[in-house]
């Protein structure tokens, strides 16, 4: 660690009052330096990495820290704040901030330095010496272990480190932390009462968080000090973001519990089912082993156990709960389609739009670019974007069904899924027939994998056998029973909705703006836009398909917005973070992203939810109301150029981002204030973090 902290990055009298202060100033030092090149980015990708998680730590620590291209070498500023400087800690501001900025490229022998700083931190005495370090050389000498920490007297047992505070340590036990790790043999003996043969309880443990380098290892730090002073063998696979060194398979096997502490999935999850397992988030592995380890021990009093590992199931099952009904499954499954073909359909919409805008609306008459294109003709430009959407969107209806079938039955279901999505395109069974096909293809190929195969022929199953049957077996139900069916239900959709008007057209964009709203990109608010995608995702779309996604982006555009401009004109309703929020809020909201509400809405959701919901009804309903079209899929305020009646289509916006915010600020105003002085708790980070990511991955 010579290399990664000198005196002149070391600030032991930090006058910044804010974490983006903090940031800015440490990272200064680092510019002034040579060691990163671009001070705006750099701090870019630190909040980009605050905004993940807060770095904040029990204790009184800050370790703001991410991986940046504009990092030349791994390197560390420390910051020692009189006032302290709040990071999203449970138990307050921090007075000890740890900028870790490391390259884009770091190798593990870079990434493994930077986990001891986090592992040190776990240590009281040498938070406590940094705390009464006299200059900036004995701060960097601690840092890099030049000098052996000393101990500080008891007045600064309020800096205990959160490890120990949390398993009740008094000041002899910062000692036993620096410990080794106890044998079989030494810990049989000192359970005298238990006999000397008798085994501690064993745990294995994963520790990791979402740029796996100080969560990841402290997490780590903390659960194996809790474990020796409870008397457990904790052994700890930390999963960095350099990749991991699995656990030897027989620790897993001879283990009696296991403990996950992460913030992004556990990779080979399946090594450790079959027994008692905590799950909680990196934060908590931190800041209260002792319990995490209480709580693992009674459920293997109780007898509690994960399901067994499926190893051969497909990606859904692989990232869910073996007792998931078959009501969620499905769900995902659908998901799993539509979360694929997302992007095909912003591609191909915008294109498209453009290519009208461009060339204006009977570009769709063009002749191919092939035959006719001209460069110096705004025509031909435009006739080329629209003809590359065209292809795109030719993608859509495949895609959802493969990906269906995927999420059923993994890559082998890959082929018939497309084979049927195609099909349905072929017989005009648009979005209905994908659905179909995806379900059917996933089921077929299940069916084909439970039969039992002679082993000659095992070796050419997945490149010939199953895809050819079930090719098959899929283009005879699409072609010749189901298809025609789907086909005239898919037509009579259409016609209906070509036929909406008046006061149904207004109910069925209040229907829309509600569902968008429910649940801020989850499962409620893809079905929502898919059924406005599925409509505008032909050649020649009708005005009422084209109504219906604008209500659908208008209304999805509400919560973010609302969000921003509540945090903006009653600030003292929220937090800090979440005024912070409020801040990205504003442009995500613009770029339709609903999930920009959802750390309001985890935190709040009782009043952010049913406010935003209200508010997106008004502006679905008002789109509607207002005749307002669009033919991309995305954009948001982005494409404002591209929609039909665009003033009356902002007004509509206007409206129900107003609605949401009054709503939101009447609700939140009607709570009983906090005391002068008291800050309102944030909620959870680790329970917002998991709300967020689950929202966004359904």
């Amino acid at each position: 660690m010579s290399d990664m902290i000198t005196a002149d990055l070391v600030d032991l009298d930090l006058s910044a009052d804010t974490k983006e202060a903090a940031a800015r100033a440490l990272a200064e030092r680092m510019v002034a330096l040579g060691r990163v090149t671009d001070l705006a980015g750099f701090l870019a990708d630190v909040a980009a990495r605050e905004a993940q998680m807060p770095t904040g730590l029990d204790g009184g620590i800050g370790i703001p820290h991410c991986r940046s291209e504009h990092v030349t070498e791994p390197t560390l500023a420390f910051g020692r704040s009189a006032a302290g400087i709040d990071f999203g800690a449970a138990d307050g501001p921090a007075d000890l901030v740890f900028l870790i900025a490391a390259p884009a490229g770091a190798d593990d022998a870079h990434l493994t330095i930077l986990s001891s700083l986090a592992r040190k931190l776990m240590n009281a005495e040498f938070t406590s010496a940094l705390r009464s370090a006299a200059d900036p050389e004995t701060a960097a000498a601690l840092i890099r272990g030049d000098e052996p920490p000393t101990a500080q007297p008891a007045a600064d047992d309020t800096a205990v480190a959160p490890a120990a505070a949390s398993a009740g340590a008094t000041a002899g036990s910062a000692a036993a932390q620096d410990a080794p790790a106890p044998n079989t043999s030494d810990q049989g003996a000192a359970d005298g009462a238990s006999g000397p043969a008798e085994q501690p309880f064993r745990i294995v443990a994963v520790t990791s968080c979402p740029t796996g380098i100080a969560h990841t290892y402290m997490a780590a730090e903390s659960l194996e000090n809790a474990g020796r002073e409870a008397g457990v063998e904790v052994v700890v696979e930390p999963q960095g973001s350099a990749g991991f060194t699995r656990l030897d398979p027989a620790v897993i096997a001879a283990a009696d519990a296991v403990i996950f502490a992460h913030d992004v999935p556990v990779r080979e999850k399946d090594r450790f089912a079959g027994k008692p397992t905590v799950d909680v988030g990196v934060k908590a592995g931190i800041n209260r082993p002792g319990e995490l380890i209480a709580e693992v021990r009674d459920k293997a009093a109780r007898g509690e156990v994960t399901a067994a590992a499926r190893p051969d199931g497909s990606p859904v099952e692989r990232s869910g709960d073996a007792t998931e009904g078959y009501g969620t499954r499905l769900r995902k499954w659908l998901m799993s389609g539509v979360s694929y073909m997302v992007p095909f359909v912003a591609a191909g919409g915008l294109l498209i739009a453009l290519g009208f805008a461009i060339g204006g609306y009977e570009i769709n008459k063009a002749p191919s670019v092939m035959d006719h294109f001209v460069w110096t003709q705004a025509d031909s430009w435009g006739a080329l974007l629209f003809q590359i959407g065209g292809v795109a969107f030719g993608f859509l209806v495949p895609v959802l069904a493969g990906y269906i079938a995927y999420g059923m039955a993994d890559r082998p279901g890959l082929v018939p899924g497309f084979v049927g999505g195609a099909i349905s395109l072929t017989i005009n069974a648009g979005f209905l027939g994908g659905l179909a096909a995806g379900l059917i293809a996933g089921g077929v190929v299940l069916a084909i994998q439970k039969i039992d195969i002679p082993a000659a022929l095992r070796g050419i199953m997945p490149v010939v056998v199953i895809p050819l049957i079930s090719s098959a077996v899929v283009g005879f139900l699409m072609f010749v029973v189901i298809g025609k069916p789907i086909a005239s239900a898919q037509k009579g959709m259409t016609d209906w909705l070509n036929g909406l008007s008046g006061t149904n057209a207004i109910l069925l964009g209040a229907l829309l703006g509600l569902m968008m709203c429910f649940d801020l990109g989850g499962p409620v608010n893809k079905v929502a836009y898919t059924f406005a995608t599925a409509g505008i995702a032909v050649a020649s779309p009708s005005d009422s398909a084209m109504k219906i996604m604008a209500a659908v982006m208008a209304a999805g555009m509400v919560p973010p917005l609302a969000m921003a401009l509540a945090t903006t004109v009653r600030g003292r309703l929220f937090t800090q973070t979440e005024r912070e929020n409020g801040k990205a809020a504003w442009v995500l909201g613009a770029s339709f992203i609903s999930e920009g509400a959802i750390p309001f809405a985890a935190a709040d959701p009782l009043r952010v939810i049913p406010s935003s919901m209200v508010g997106g009804a008004v502006t679905g309903a008002l789109s509607m109301a207002f005749d307002a079209t669009l033919r991309a899929p995305h954009g948001g305020i982005f494409v404002v150029p591209l929609i039909g009646n665009p003033l009356l289509y902002l007004v509509a916006i206007a409206a129900g981002v107003c609605v949401t915010t009054a709503l939101v600020v009447l609700l939140k105003g009607m709570r009983r204030p906090t005391p002068a002085g008291t800050a309102e708790p944030a909620a959870n980070p680790s329970t917002a973090s998991a709300q967020t990511k689950q929202a966004v991955a359904a």
